[in-house]
């Protein structure tokens, strides 16, 4: 499975969406319709997009956006950037503070809101589908375990963060994401 292949599921997901479906629950329809080998592709390619946004300037973002960010939750961010579609995870990887001009970002800083981009389910949509595939007759964790060794995918040990700083000095959240910054740190000094 081929990049555009990927971003094309989350597209078809995203599309299928409705208040009554949420996006996580299209995805793993949108993957459950694919074969196991097809669901193992897309979870190399999930983990790709998911490592490449593992740098301390995305998690700066994510840090303003949620009030704080633990390592578990900004597993959830990256999913979550990933769930808003290919030209929204693009900006956001160029640019995190871009996330600063996202609808839903905005209405959640307005709101207090620190949930906004987090989307823990999107983590397990592979695994949720292929239980669905094989009606949990297959363990996806014991086939994802062996197509990652066949395939050698060694994930975000290679990954280059970036430059480290400090999340919780205002003065530098201003400086590295000055837009997310005006959205979420009304009240301090600055």
């Amino acid at each position: 499975m081929d990049t555009a292949e990927f971003w094309s599921i989350i597209e078809a997901a995203r599309s299928a969406g409705t208040p009554d479906m949420p996006f996580v629950e299209a995805l793993v329809d949108e993957l459950s319709a694919r074969t196991k080998a097809d669901i193992l592709c897309y979870q190399e390619r999930f983990d790709e997009m998911h490592d490449a946004v593992y740098r301390w300037d995305v998690w700066a973002a994510a840090y303003l956006i949620g009030g704080g960010c633990s390592d578990d939750s900004f597993m959830d961010f990256r999913a979550g950037l990933i769930a808003l579609g290919r030209g929204w995870y693009e900006r956001a990887a160029a640019c995190p503070d871009s996330l600063a001009e996202h609808p839903a970002v905005i209405a959640a800083a307005g709101a207090n809101d620190d949930e906004a981009v987090f989307d823990e389910d999107v983590n397990y949509a592979a695994g949720d589908a292929f239980k669905r595939v094989t009606g949990g007759e297959e363990d996806f964790y014991v086939a994802w375990d062996e197509y990652a060794a066949a395939r050698d995918c060694s994930g975000q040990d290679s990954v280059d963060m970036g430059e480290d700083f400090d999340f919780d000095d205002p003065d530098e959240m201003r400086r590295r994401l000055p837009r997310l910054a005006a959205l979420y740190l009304l009240d301090t000094p600055g």
